[in-house]
């Protein structure tokens, strides 16, 4: 029999669980019932091992049914193993500083019917806090759950990329160790996943004796592996030791253009300029064609250092010989012409392209009109505007276009013509632009557009934000109007948001 002691205990288990469990349930308050109902199917399930063992078992589970039954019915549209997944996550965090051991017995007394999709549920909850992970993966391993469930690959896979993002490199090499025990459970999938996490961590010599061990874990050694070492080296600036594995590994694997892609993009994400060279000297050297990628790539990295000359004389070659540049590799060279002041002779590349059938997209004409409109060539600029409308397809303007268009307008009346043409081209107004629209609008002491933009932007859900606070905090500033500017400071930051650093020094000041 219940004393007035064991209720107030119970009671206090209560609070302390709704403590633990307040982030779930305030997600979940889009109907007022469906939280009450769904925390204590929880906490039915919970109290089952924190309830006194003298309470009669036939009522605990009576409630529990009812309660749970009641509350699968209220989210019978939820998936499942997505409940059962945020329960376990509640759970391990309601004993986060409790031993391995309590903490799997507490998953014991769950009576999970265990499956892939919701192991991996779970462990996706934890993919930035390894230890909970890890030590639900363990006893998931060991046979939790009792239904006779083992691992598979994708949950085998998804905790060694949390332990290799965490860098707990002894933890990974265990759970490998398991792994590969299991015939066929090492994939493709594993081997990217640690040559990736190896590599992030600079740990080359690993990441190289894994690609060795490939053969001994049921896996092909051929050149896609090779190619997927070599990328992720690449990817984490490794590039020397790449290069090197590369030529001492010539007599196992062919080299193609693609794998010397690879070493070449490398020195190029690196801005190592001189060494792309020399690398691209090899490949003319080597029987490899340049292809497309070869000449982008380079090409990029020429614009990107200020080798303008260079690259242009690459990219002439390039009709020459035949291999004619795509719209990615044209947009190169016309934006970085457009950088250095060199419009007409960007403009005569978007007329060759016309003429060799390689098409223009948006990028190619917003290259043109950012710079054009830099230099108030307005005339040029809406002709090009004009010919993207005509165009259609994948010239249309967008918001990018617009924003550059609104930057060069002069006075307060240009702009309802310019969103109205915006809005005939099926382009909707972003948040970015609502916001560069207020900052116009401030700066030409236009208070009525002030107030009719920051409305419309309120009414469609799309601020105000951060940006929107600061630019009405200074732009009142900046016209005397302190009073306003702080209202609106004190607006952002009760709405948690965090004022820029000179908006603080600005309020400081005052």
């Amino acid at each position: 029999m219940f004393s007035r002691f064991q209720g107030i205990r119970i009671l206090s288990r209560v609070n302390y669980i709704r403590l633990n469990f307040k982030i779930e349930f305030q997600s979940r308050s889009f109907h007022s019932h469906r939280p009450i109902l769904h925390y204590f199917s929880c906490f039915a399930r919970v109290q089952d091992f924190l309830s006194p063992k003298n309470q009669k078992p036939e009522k605990n589970l009576k409630e529990s049914e009812f309660v749970h039954n009641a509350a699968n019915n209220m989210d019978s549209g939820k998936d499942p193993d997505d409940q059962t997944a945020i329960f376990v996550q509640n759970i391990i965090r309601f004993r986060r500083d409790k031993s391995t051991e309590e903490i799997e017995g507490a998953l014991d007394r769950c009576g999970l019917v265990l499956t892939e999709n919701l192991v991996l549920n779970v462990l996706r909850r934890h993919s930035s806090d390894w230890k909970p992970a890890y030590i639900f993966f363990n006893w998931v391993r060991k046979g939790g759950g009792g239904n006779g469930y083992s691992p598979g690959s994708d949950a085998y896979n998804e905790i060694l990329d949390i332990l290799g993002r965490m860098r707990r490199f002894e933890e990974l090499t265990q759970v490998l160790e398991k792994m590969s025990t299991r015939r066929g459970l090492v994939s493709e999938m594993t081997y990217g996943i640690l040559l990736r996490r190896y590599a992030a961590a600079h740990e080359v010599e690993k990441a190289i004796d894994f690609f060795r061990r490939r053969k001994e874990l049921g896996l092909e050694l051929d050149l896609v592996a090779f190619q997927t070492l070599l990328m992720w080296l690449c990817r984490y600036k490794h590039v020397e030791v790449a290069e090197t594995l590369f030529y001492s590994e010539l007599n196992e694997f062919q080299p193609d253009i693609k794998t010397m892609n690879i070493i070449l993009n490398g020195w190029c994400v690196r801005a190592n300029v001189r060494e792309a060279k020399r690398f691209w000297n090899d490949i003319i050297k080597s029987k490899c064609q340049p292809d497309l990628f070869t000449y982008g790539t380079f090409i990029n990295s020429l614009t990107k250092k200020g080798k303008l000359g260079s690259a242009i004389k690459l990219f002439r070659a390039m009709w020459d010989k035949g291999c004619n540049p795509d719209v990615t590799i044209c947009n190169c060279v016309i934006d970085a012409l457009c950088f250095k002041k060199r419009i007409p002779e960007a403009l005569e590349v978007l007329k060759e392209m016309n003429e060799k059938g390689c098409l223009p997209n948006v990028m190619t004409y917003n290259s043109l009109i950012k710079h054009l409109c830099k230099i108030r060539r307005m005339e040029n600029v809406y002709e090009l505007l004009d010919e993207m409308e005509q165009k259609k397809g994948s010239c249309l303007p967008n918001a990018v276009t617009y924003s550059f268009l609104l930057k060069s307008l002069k006075k307060p009346e240009e702009v309802p013509s310019l969103l109205e043409r915006m809005e005939r081209n099926g382009c909707r107004m972003t948040g970015d632009m609502y916001n560069l629209v207020l900052k116009l609008y401030m700066e030409w002491d236009c208070r009525e557009k002030v107030r009719y933009t920051w409305d419309e932007m309120e009414r469609n859900g799309l601020g105000p934000d951060q940006r929107s606070y600061t630019i009405m905090i200074h732009g009142l500033y900046d016209k005397g109007r302190k009073d306003n500017a702080l209202r609106f400071f004190r607006e952002m930051t009760s709405k948690g948001m965090l004022p820029e650093p000179r908006t603080e020094i600005l309020v400081n000041s005052s």
